[in-house]
């Protein structure tokens, strides 16, 4: 069984459960915050790190359209208010990285690349596990917003 056999259908779980959660939102929730970075702030950068990744450790160019405006984090985006272009993003970035893994090279999978953005070193195999996790953090996140925010409209 190759890695990429592996990896798709507990990639595709965790980014299925971030993009259920996305597209329960509301367009109000998409401005809601915790300090500076907001749900649609949030969501943006998810799909740009998807974008990045794609690009950085599985060797598929970003699109040139693609214009990326959380590269540093969420924080301080004030985020888009089109919950359908985000919704479309999220979507488009889970695409261009499903097909980035499913291209590239079996012998890739496990040598180790050193990201644009600095730090360690990480096998492809690696990053697909710091996506998730990244995802995870996000999805988190979201939830408590959004509790927050029903708290104190209750």
């Amino acid at each position: 069984m190759s890695h990429f056999d592996t990896v798709l259908p507990i990639w595709s779980a965790i980014q299925s459960r971030f993009f259920r959660t996305a597209s329960e939102l509301s367009p109000d929730d998409l401005a809601l915050s915790f300090g500076s970075a907001s749900i649609g702030g949030m969501l943006r950068h998810n799909a740009e790190v998807e974008y990045m990744f794609a690009e950085w450790f599985f060797r598929r160019p970003m699109p040139e359209h693609v214009k990326l405006a959380t590269s540093g984090g969420p924080a301080g985006f004030a985020g888009d208010a089109d919950l359908g272009a985000l919704l479309q993003l999220l979507g488009d970035s889970n695409e261009q990285l499903r097909g980035a893994m499913r291209d590239l090279p079996e012998a890739a999978w496990t040598e180790p690349v050193v990201p644009p953005m600095g730090g360690p070193a990480s096998t492809p195999l690696e990053a697909v596990g710091r996506l998730m996790y990244h995802a995870g953090i996000h999805a988190g996140q979201i939830s408590m917003i959004r509790k927050q925010a029903n708290l104190r409209r209750a």
